[in-house]
């Protein structure tokens, strides 16, 4: 405009349509400084997330180092744990061996003493079985004794028998020889009297006769010889058989004569053998009752025998039942007990991997118990009231070092849960503090309808006002970039 022009009146509507012009540039920088300040806050997240991962990626690079240094440092302290560790066990297991070395001559001196004294209690034991065989050997000789006694005696008494039974046979065959003797002498007699009688007689009697017999037999000769004709003839088949008859009888004489001295044989066996069959008879008879009062005895013990073998047999059987449930049981138990230190030992050697060197080194911490504490214990102990708890408390003694390890892991535990619940706190914190960043440096609707501490929106102030674009802080710089972390923020923040 001229300097000498007069500055124009404006009217109402170009005064307002003049401040509707101005409204709407402003409206229009407005707009154009947000756009702005949008595209510079998102090409300074842009770049942010870059150099944060590459400041990320400079990190891991050192971080890998100084792990790997930290690791390598980490298992040569576990090598030489390990070793201390290795070593202590070698000591340990050359005690054991030096240990097992002394116990091994310790048994092989027991076995030695063993083997003496077992040999002593053979030797012992031959001396009494010898004993014993001579105990027999002495009883066999004196029942051999008794029996050859009782023998010789009941020979002596069967040859007593015999000699007095010979005799009285004897005395019988000798009294019936004398009868017979007598017997035959007087018939001799009678009969030589007889025949000097018969033959004076006949003397006599032939002298006065031989007269009239001289003619009679003359006579009679005749008939004799007719006779005896007559007599050959009809007498010749039973002369025959007379002759057989008497040649029969004369061997029936003799068998008779034979049968009869056996008879007499057979009767006198006959007699000694009743005589020896009635004594036997007795001495059966009492052996027979000793017999059946043993067999009486034997029943009555069988019995009571039976008796007990029942109730032995009921006893084992039900033992038998018994063991055979307790040995399930048993089994069964030992089964869960073997299931128990397999499940044991896999734990113990999951934690073994999962130990301390302070734990390697010493596995039992040592006791914290004070002097007094101790004193008061050995007094307790000793009292009298307590013997009963002292007796439970030995039994349980040997549990010591369990109970010390399994307290140690209880506390660890407990510290482990603790330090858990405050590491949980620190990290709500820190994620809290990292999303109060994060928010800061980024632009959305959900950021900007809270309270953000970087960037404020108010109704009553424009953009323009709040942030001025010729400042220098503004204007986009191309060498000198500044990037920090988020978790370097923090950090700064916390301390």
């Amino acid at each position: 405009m001229p300097k000498g022009k007069k500055k124009v009146k404006l009217t109402e509507e170009q005064k307002i349509h003049q401040e509707e012009q101005k409204m709407l540039l402003q409206i229009e920088m407005k707009r154009k400084k947000e756009e702005i300040l949008m595209q510079y806050l998102k090409d300074k997240h842009a770049k942010e997330e870059k150099f944060t991962k590459l400041n990320n990626l400079i990190i891991n690079d050192r971080w890998r180092g100084i792990l790997r240094e930290i690791k390598g440092k980490e298992i040569k302290s576990d090598i030489v744990v390990l070793k201390n560790t290795f070593d202590r066990i070698v000591d340990q297991k050359d005690e054991i061996f030096k240990a097992l070395l002394v116990d091994i001559e310790e048994a092989e001196e027991q076995y030695i003493m063993a083997l003496s004294s077992h040999l002593e209690n053979i030797d012992r034991f031959i001396e009494l079985q010898k004993e014993r065989l001579q105990n027999f050997q002495l009883e066999y000789d004196k029942d051999l004794c008794i029996v050859k006694e009782e023998f010789d005696k009941e020979r002596e008494k069967m040859l007593t028998m015999y000699g007095a039974e010979m005799n009285d046979l004897a005395d019988i065959m000798y009294a019936m020889e004398q009868h017979f003797i007598e017997k035959e002498m007087k018939a001799k007699s009678d009969f030589d009297n007889l025949k000097d009688e018969v033959r004076n007689k006949n003397l006599e009697e032939k002298h006065s006769l031989r007269v009239s017999l001289e003619s009679k037999v003359e006579h009679l000769w005749m008939l004799f010889n007719q006779t005896k004709a007559h007599y050959h003839e009809t007498t010749e088949e039973r002369k025959e058989a007379f002759e057989k008859l008497k040649k029969k009888d004369a061997k029936s004489s003799e068998e008779i004569e034979k049968q009869m001295r056996k008879v007499q044989r057979i009767a006198e066996q006959i007699g000694n053998l009743k005589v020896k069959m009635a004594y036997n008879a007795k001495v059966n008879e009492e052996k027979n009752r000793k017999l059946r009062e043993e067999k009486d005895k034997m029943r009555f013990v069988l019995q009571g025998m039976k008796i007990e073998m029942n109730k032995l047999r009921t006893m084992e059987f039900e033992k038998l039942t018994r063991l055979a449930l307790e040995s399930n049981d048993a089994i069964s138990k030992l089964t869960r007990q073997r299931d128990k230190g397999v499940k044991i030992l896999k734990l113990f050697e999951r934690c073994r991997k999962l130990e301390t060197e302070r734990e390697k080194v010493l596995p039992f911490y040592p006791d914290t118990i004070k002097p007094e504490e101790i004193e008061k214990a050995w007094l307790d102990d000793h009292n009298p009231c307590n013997k009963n708890l002292q007796k439970m408390m030995d039994e349980y003694k040997p549990l010591t070092n369990f109970w010390k390890r399994f307290n140690k892991v209880l506390l660890d535990k407990r510290v482990l849960i603790m330090e858990h619940e405050l590491l949980a706190r620190d990290n709500e914190k820190l994620r809290y503090l990292l999303k109060q960043y994060l928010d800061g440096i980024s632009v959305s609707s959900d950021v900007l309808s809270q309270t953000n501490p970087l960037f404020i929106v108010h109704n009553s102030r424009t953009i323009a006002n709040a942030l001025d674009l010729n400042d220098p802080r503004v204007k986009k710089k191309s060498k000198a970039l500044v990037s920090q972390e988020a978790a370097l923020i923090v950090k700064n923040i916390l301390t």
